[in-house]
């Protein structure tokens, strides 16, 4: 069967707003194509300045984001819903689409995809790649497919930088919108007892529990599919919301009943000019006491006020 490829091009200065707007379109990831800063980042990742001359002839000032469109999705309400977001917040946009195999599609963002440190413990390591050195890391195998959160994400960077610091061994974590269950599974290897992962996307759960096996903590790991009102109850010691803006505002509410006192609750996927709608929405009984920003993306850490 095949997928719908929709690429928009943007000014490189809008890119990560841009990208905000196409998370909201579907609930996996997508594939960016940004060179803004291609010396710098090749000089950061690889500790080399010489580069490919393909790659230098890359456009700088422009950015490409593919979106892909699985067969029983609408294809047109999806490029509908880029052009009115788009327009709303005055960013200059080409939208085009074309029709892909969704393995042609996996080989082409596969090949992007390195094994890289995040944080002071963790390597995020594709299953399709050998090339790396622990160093004394805790290995994280990932095989993401289409579900969104591979690590490469400042969202998702973020939010496993921020459980670094707040999982506790023993913890009981929820993670909202669990995507490759790469938090969930970065949670349990950090030392958490035990996972929730809930997502409305089946091919998300699916992909968490794969990861979880490939990481050997099947065992403490469960993936549902389903909306977090209907799915969760109890209390959590740890939460993570790697999602849209929009989407943590409507939870809140639904989040504060599955806190207690300890709850470290990680929101993410918040672009700078949403901070403000977030922050307003939470509930009076919650505090934020830990704000990361990284390229316009921030991230919150939150808990219930004493």
């Amino acid at each position: 069967m095949d997928w719908t490829e929709i690429v928009l091009t943007v000014s490189s200065k809008d890119i990560s707003q841009a990208e905000s707007i196409a998370h909201m379109t579907v609930p996996y990831g997508i594939y960016t194509e940004d060179y803004s800063s291609l010396e710098q980042e090749v000089l950061e990742i690889a500790n080399i300045d010489l580069i490919d001359e393909e790659l230098l002839a890359k456009d700088r000032e422009h950015g490409k984001i593919h979106i892909y469109i699985s067969p029983e999705q609408n294809p047109a309400e999806a490029v509908s819903f880029l052009k009115e977001r788009l327009s709303a917040e005055g960013i200059e946009y080409d939208i085009g689409s074309d029709s892909c195999d969704v393995e042609s599609c996996l080989v082409s963002w596969k090949k992007y995809f390195c094994p890289m440190k995040v944080g002071e413990k963790l390597l995020i390591r594709p299953v399709w790649r050998d090339d790396y050195e622990p160093d004394g890391r805790i290995v994280l195998n990932l095989e993401p497919g289409l579900a969104f959160g591979t690590g490469t994400h400042e969202t998702t960077r973020l939010c496993l930088e921020a459980l670094e610091k707040y999982v506790r061994p023993g913890d009981r974590m929820l993670d909202v919108g669990c995507g490759s269950g790469i938090l969930a599974v970065a949670g349990l290897l950090l030392g958490a007892e035990s996972a929730l992962g809930i997502d409305i996307d089946e091919l998300a759960v699916k992909a968490s529990k794969e990861n979880a096996a490939l990481n050997n903590v099947s065992d403490k790991y469960v993936g549902v599919h389903g909306n977090l009102a209907e799915k969760a109850s109890g209390s959590y010691d740890i939460i993570t919301a790697n999602i849209v803006a929009d989407a943590i505002i409507m939870l809140s509410s639904d989040i504060e009943k599955l806190m207690n006192d300890k709850t470290v609750y990680i929101m993410s996927g918040i672009i700078d000019v949403r901070l403000d709608d977030v922050l307003s929405a939470l509930p009076q009984s919650m505090e934020v006491f830990a704000q990361y920003e990284e390229r316009g993306w921030y991230c919150l850490a939150a808990r219930l006020k004493h």
